[in-house]
């Protein structure tokens, strides 16, 4: 009996990643907190681009993940692995959709795909604006 006791221990509920996922500060359940997005953004990127409702939420996700959290590469612009499981779930779509919208995201140029589920995503969203900006990546590739 006790071997079956510490073999069930070993594996995490699904409550108990629930709550992992709130501590993380992702997700329904996560803090109201702030996050610093350059106005232009909402003055030029919203205005040239037809961005739908889920680019702009995956694109702010993204951003998010690179700049405005704790992020050991955000000199490169580049983000943490991201699973396309947790990705579709937290934005209630389905894993061909992800891929559609990280695909339409990357023919505008706002990011790109580093290895499957890490994203390189630019500071000011496109090649032009950094440059106008002088925003800079370190070289990472």
């Amino acid at each position: 009996m006790e071997d079956i006791r510490s073999v069930l221990t070993q594996f995490q509920t699904k409550k108990k990643r629930d709550n992992e996922v709130q501590k993380a500060g992702v997700g329904p359940g996560a803090a109201a907190l702030s996050s610093e997005i350059p106005d232009v953004f909402f003055d030029l990127i919203l205005q040239k681009f037809k961005l739908n409702r889920i680019d702009i939420a995956l694109l702010m996700f993204l951003y998010r993940q690179v700049y405005c959290r704790p992020n050991l590469y955000r000199s490169h612009g580049i983000g943490p692995l991201n699973s396309y499981a947790e990705l579709s779930t937290l934005l209630s779509l389905t894993t061909d959709e992800l891929a559609q919208h990280i695909r339409a995201l990357e023919n505008y140029g706002f990011i790109e795909t580093v290895r499957s589920g890490q994203y390189f995503v630019r500071k000011y969203f496109t090649e032009e604006l950094d440059q106008q900006f002088g925003q800079n990546y370190d070289e990472f590739f």
